[in-house]
């Protein structure tokens, strides 16, 4: 008997950009601004969040939400809630990314809790992993890839994919460098050449340094995509 191959990846890749394009309707109708948050786990993608929340809320009075995407448990969900973010907790049970089923689901839950049109922002916690939450397009405006300064400054060059895919480029946890050896020009080299038109920020989310510049631009990002 010839051998024969099935590729099971197109037809779940097919499903998912259909939810993709109408997650993206959707968005657009409610005039809400999606941005998918991509990093390993531990990179400070939660602690950015947060900051970024508190930032677009004060400079813009814009009203944030928050998807969490984890293989297990509620801890960062709660967090969310405790800084005033309505937050959706999706636990995917194994599974290394989030999917459009999953996001419309909980798009559902917020529409029905608060209204979606009441929501400016939602920001996706992806699971933390570099290789699969980049063939899963969940209808957002703007990826973000965060980079912590401990991960080294090789994941560029290890995981380009990620790096490629991402429409702004943070560099977390700028603070602690002195303590790594981490080569900020063969970082700054590397993205060059995967992604040089995406802007990048250094950034320490957790005492504040750079937060304001990121924000800035984000800020400029979403009045432009709501004009």
């Amino acid at each position: 008997m010839a051998e024969k191959t099935i590729d099971i990846a197109s037809p779940i890749l097919s499903r998912n950009e259909r939810l993709a394009d109408q997650l993206r309707q959707r968005f657009k109708e409610t005039n809400t601004y999606v941005i998918n948050v991509l990093s390993s786990p531990g990179s400070g993608k939660t602690t950015t969040i947060l900051g970024t929340n508190e930032r677009l809320r004060d400079k813009a009075g814009l009203r944030c939400a928050v998807i969490e995407g984890d293989i297990a448990s509620d801890v960062d969900a709660i967090t969310m809630k405790e800084a005033g973010m309505p937050a959706i907790q999706i636990n995917t049970g194994g599974l290394c990314h989030l999917e459009g089923n999953m996001i419309m689901e909980a798009v559902d839950a917020f529409d029905q809790a608060v209204g979606l049109e009441n929501i400016d922002v939602i920001f996706i916690e992806n699971v933390g992993n570099l290789v699969c939450p980049v063939d899963f397009d969940l209808g957002e405006n703007l990826s973000i890839m965060i980079l912590s300064v401990p991960e080294g400054d090789d994941k560029p060059i290890k995981y380009p994919g990620i790096f490629q895919h991402a429409g702004a480029q943070l560099l977390n946890k700028v603070d602690v460098a002195p303590a790594f050896d981490f080569d900020m020009d063969r970082y700054t080299k590397t993205l060059d050449d995967l992604n040089p038109q995406a802007p990048r920020f250094a950034v320490s989310a957790r005492k504040g340094e750079g937060m304001d510049a990121w924000c800035d631009w984000l800020i400029g990002q979403i009045e432009q995509a709501r004009a």
